[in-house]
C-alpha cells in the first residue's frame, strides 16, 4: 500500500480509501448494501491489516447509521485511522436541517462526533454545492471548527470548477482554512473531470479523491453484453441507476479490461481501479464492498501497476471529446511551438 499527501496538508492517506456507504439499513442508501456491525468490522478489520488507514463516510448514508457502525469499528484503533464524513445533505424534515449554512454544518458536525464516538473528525468533506449560503458564510464556520479541534482539515465534494475556485479565493482573501481536497465522480465511464476539475486540483494541490470508481459496479465485468442482468444487482434496478452509462461504450470499456487483467492475472475491477492510480492527480481512490472477498480483490489493486501502453489504450478508447475553449487551446499550443503566436 502506498500513501499519499492528502492535498497540501501534512498527513499521508493509502492510496486506496474504503467507502462505508454499505453500512446500515435505512433510507436510500440501504439499497447500496445493508450491512450491519459484525459484517462491516469485518471490512474494516480486513481494509486496515492491508494497510488502509482513509475511511470515508457521510452523515446522510442510512441516516447516520454508516457513522455509528464505522465508528465503533475504528474505536480500538482511532488514532491510526483517518476518518473522513460528509455534511449537507438534508437529515430531518425540518427546513434548515440540510445545506451549508452555519447552523446546518454546526449542529451536523456534533452529531457526526457523537455518532463516530470520536473527539475530532480528520477530514471534514462538504457533500456538495450549496447555492443559496455564502461562501463567507460557510467557510469561516468551517475556520472556526478548525480553531476549535473539532476538523481537522476540510474539503469539498461534488462542486463545479468555477465554484471551487471561487471558494479558494473567498478562503484566502479573508486568511481562513483553505479546502485540502476534492472528491468527484471519476472512472473509464466519467472522465469530464479531465476538462477542468483536475488541472484545477493539480493547480492549488488539492487532493483529487475519486469516488464511484467501478462505474456503480459497470467495471466490475459482472454486466456483459448479449447475457441477462445479474440478479439483485444495483444497476438492474434502473430506479437505482443515478450514475448514466452509455451500454455499447461501456461493454467495449469491459472487454479491453479483460485482456489487460488477464495480462497480469487479475480481475477486471483491479484493472479498472489501477487505472485511475496511474493517472495524474489521483490521491486516493475510493472503494466500497459488501463482501470480504470484494474487498480482498480490490485491495489486490495495489500489488500490481498498468503499464503505459496499457494506459495508452484505455485513454484512447475512451477519449473525451474537445469542446470550447480546449480544442482552440490545442490550436494555440500547437502554433506557439511551431513559432507562431498569431492565438
Amino acid at each position: 500500500m502506498k500513501y499519499n499527501q492528502l492535498g497540501n496538508s501534512g498527513i499521508l492517506v493509502s492510496e486506496l480509501c474504503m467507502g462505508t456507504m454499505s453500512f446500515g439499513s435505512s433510507g436510500y442508501w440501504s439499497v447500496v448494501g445493508s450491512l450491519g456491525y459484525e459484517d462491516s468490522k469485518r471490512l474494516v478489520d480486513i481494509a486496515i491489516d492491508s494497510g488502509i488507514n482513509y475511511f470515508d463516510s457521510a452523515d446522510v448514508y442510512s441516516h447516520g447509521q454508516s457513522e455509528e457502525i464505522l465508528g465503533k469499528a475504528v474505536k480500538d484503533k482511532r488514532k491510526d485511522v483517518i476518518i473522513a464524513t460528509k455534511v449537507r445533505g438534508r437529515m430531518s424534515k425540518e427546513i434548515n436541517d440540510v445545506g451549508l449554512s452555519r447552523k446546518h454544518i454546526i449542529e451536523s458536525c456534533h452529531n457526526s462526533l457523537k455518532r463516530l464516538g470520536t473527539d475530532y473528525i480528520d477530514h471534514y468533506v462538504l457533500h456538495s454545492y450549496d447555492p443559496i449560503t455564502p461562501f463567507e458564510e460557510t467557510i469561516s464556520t468551517l475556520d472556526d471548527l478548525v480553531s476549535q479541534g473539532k476538523i481537522r482539515y476540510y474539503g469539498v465534494s461534488n462542486f463545479p470548477a468555477w465554484q471551487l475556485m471561487k471558494f479558494i479565493n473567498t478562503a484566502e482573501k479573508n486568511h481562513w482554512e483553505k479546502p485540502v481536497s476534492l472528491q468527484a465522480i471519476y472512472s473509464l465511464i466519467s472522465r469530464d473531470v479531465e476538462y477542468e476539475l483536475i488541472p484545477l486540483c493539480l493547480d492549488q494541490k488539492l487532493a483529487f479523491t475519486p469516488w464511484s470508481p467501478l462505474g456503480g459496479g459497470f467495471l466490475t465485468g459482472k454486466y456483459r453484453k448479449d447475457k441477462p442482468m445479474p440478479e439483485g444487482a444495483r444497476r438492474t434496478n434502473e430506479e437505482q441507476n443515478f450514475i448514466q452509462i452509455d451500454p455499447e461504450k461501456g461493454y467495449a470499456i469491459v472487454d479491453e479490461l479483460e485482456k489487460i487483467a488477464n495480462k497480469h492475472k487479475a480481475s477486471i475491477a483491479q484493472a479498472a481501479l489501477n487505472y485511475l492510480l496511474r493517472k495524474p492527480g489521483v490521491t486516493s481512490v475510493l472503494i466500497g464492498a459488501t463482501k470480504p472477498h470484494q474487498l480482498e480483490d480490490n485491495i489486490k489493486t495495489t500489488t500490481w501497476e498498468m503499464d503505459a501502453e496499457d494506459v495508452k489504450i484505455l485513454d484512447e478508447l475512451t477519449a473525451l471529446n474537445p469542446i470550447y475553449p480546449y480544442w482552440m487551446l490545442q490550436f494555440t499550443a500547437m502554433d506557439r511551438a511551431n513559432g507562431d503566436f498569431f492565438l
